[in-house]
């Protein structure tokens, strides 16, 4: 490596005399980057959530969720590098995590942030070429779903991942700026990140033409659809694959495919 000094998307600096060579992710789209960047054989603990690819979860050490871990499996498997998330994991379990090793912490919340953790995990597990390759491809899928949406009006909508309470995707978060790409108007982007709703009031605090119910993380059914709609007769709603919206990384690729499924639909 010509150089071994490395800033996350947090602004922590992270040394490495070489490349490192046992990682941990605990974040379930990261874990999926690093797949397809070529980096399995490195990778020695996941999450239970880390479900692409599949076989990963029989074959690397499940050391917990994103919320709780098991830090004495974490320290048995002698790690030079734990991979997490400003928003999946919290800040008690990285500062704890860091009396293990180097703790690297990204941060996404626009696709550029997104462009940049690929390049960082390039440089970091020196993999470069598949970084750009993977980069180039997003940018070339980027240009075309921009090109397939130009034309499409803005449409109001509510994103809700969570019920009882009731729980929606608000500004600052990956999952708004995917909405605004898709030419939807986001009902509650001034309401915080993930603002509690009174379903009640949904139609004045917004009256979204589409509500869009995620798979994950709450599991939203049909039935939860026509409980919804009872407030909102006129939207259009629809269940939808949160990893499209809320996955980063590579699994991007994937969603700019499913989006122009999904305008064919409305």
């Amino acid at each position: 490596m010509k150089q071994n000094i490395f800033i996350d998307q947090l602004g922590t600096q992270h040394t490495f005399e070489t490349s490192p060579k046992r990682i941990i992710s605990l974040v379930p789209s990261q874990t999926e980057l690093l797949f397809d960047l070529g980096q399995e054989a490195k990778i020695v603990g996941i999450t239970k959530f880390c479900v692409h690819p599949y076989h990963l979860k029989s074959t690397k050490k499940i050391v917990g969720g994103t919320k709780k871990v098991h830090y004495e499996k974490i320290r048995l498997l002698q790690p030079d590098i734990i991979i997490c998330n400003k928003e999946e994991n919290t800040l008690e379990i990285v500062e704890e995590l860091r009396k293990i090793c180097a703790v690297w912490v990204t941060n996404i919340i626009t696709i550029e942030d997104n462009f940049q953790m690929i390049t960082d995990f390039g440089q970091l597990f020196n993999c470069r070429t598949e970084a750009k390759k993977w980069n180039d491809k997003l940018a070339f899928a980027l240009s075309d779903f921009k090109n397939f949406i130009k034309d499409k009006a803005i449409k109001k909508v509510a994103y809700f991942i969570w019920k009882k309470p009731y729980m929606v995707a608000g500004s600052d978060n990956f999952i708004n700026e995917l909405l605004k790409l898709n030419h939807f108007e986001n009902c509650y982007g001034n309401s915080g990140r993930y603002p509690e709703i009174e379903i009640e009031k949904i139609q004045e605090e917004g009256n979204p033409e589409i509500i869009l119910l995620s798979s994950e993380p709450f599991p939203f059914k049909k039935e939860d659809g026509y409980e919804i709609a009872e407030f909102v007769p006129d939207a259009h709603i629809i269940i939808v694959d949160g990893e499209m919206f809320s996955w980063y990384g590579s699994r991007l690729l994937k969603a700019f495919d499913y989006f122009k499924k999904l305008h064919n639909t409305l």
